[in-house]
């Protein structure tokens, strides 16, 4: 079980880890706060590539009792996986640093956090590794002084996904009408155990045409990428235009579509 190491900051002067509590004592009682409306990276997709890390933005809200200083709470949302959020879950990552609230009213809170995503960290504990990739739950933490935590899972789910690449390249250019233009391209996504990206086997990729004039891509043909994720098809000269490759994406790997390649048919 990999567990992302996060750390709250309570009243600016409690710094907690949760990976620090002690499970062979009572735990002290968390703070009777409840999270809501939780949206991380405005509710898209979160791509990561190889090496560069990634930060994404989340929302939230907390309920909490009038009597409870703000000041004396920090919170933060997470994604996990399991049955249940905390640190029994499969896999748990957190931010760098607890979330940043402001007074809606006496007992609402309207909070904003960051959390950041390493391919390539140097800490095993912070660095993704490619089974991560795939549908995460959200959830949210928060912490008192006295170091209790209160967990709140089923707050919705997100996507971490690796980054594709593609590519297209039509040739021979200039090419006469009715001769053969021959289109290859690679289909790679990024590899987080490795930190590069590696072709993508087995995955069908979409050839599209844009005729010379227009704005519409229509799609000519779908293709199977090779063991080591090339493409490479053929069609038939009929007018100037631009092709390109386009890749729909899976539960793990974004969506991508190459850039445009123009042919020049005389």
């Amino acid at each position: 079980m990999r567990i992302r190491a996060l750390v709250l900051a309570a009243s600016g002067a409690v710094a907690l880890s949760a990976l620090a509590v002690p499970t062979a004592q009572a735990a002290p009682a968390g703070p009777a706060v409840t999270f809501s409306n939780v949206k991380v990276n405005s509710g898209k997709n979160i791509v990561v590539g190889s090496t560069t890390q990634v930060t994404v933005t989340a929302t939230y809200t907390v309920t909490k009792p009038a009597s409870l200083d703000p000041a004396s709470l920090g919170t933060a949302p997470v994604l996990y996986r399991g049955a249940t959020v905390g640190l029994e879950s499969d896999d748990l990552i957190g931010g760098d640093d607890a979330g940043t609230c402001t007074t809606s009213s006496s007992t609402v809170l309207k909070c904003t956090a960051k959390i950041q995503f390493r391919p390539a960290s140097s800490d095993e504990d912070l660095d993704l590794v490619n089974s991560e990739a795939g549908s995460w739950k959200l959830g949210a933490v928060a912490a008192n002084e006295s170091g209790g935590l209160t967990w709140q899972g089923d707050l919705g789910t997100t996507r971490l996904q690796r980054k594709a690449t593609l590519t297209t390249d039509a040739s021979p250019e200039p090419v006469k009408k009715g001769r053969t233009i021959t289109v290859t391209g690679r289909l790679a996504r990024a590899n987080w155990d490795t930190n590069t990206y590696a072709g993508y086997a087995g995955q069908y990729v979409k050839l599209q045409f844009k005729k010379a004039g227009t704005t519409t891509y229509t799609t000519l043909k779908s293709i199977k990428s090779s063991s080591t994720g090339t493409l490479k098809t053929t069609v038939t000269a009929s007018a100037d235009g631009s092709f390109r490759y386009v890749f729909a994406g899976t539960t793990t790997t974004a969506p991508v579509s190459s850039a445009a390649d123009f042919v020049d048919v005389q």
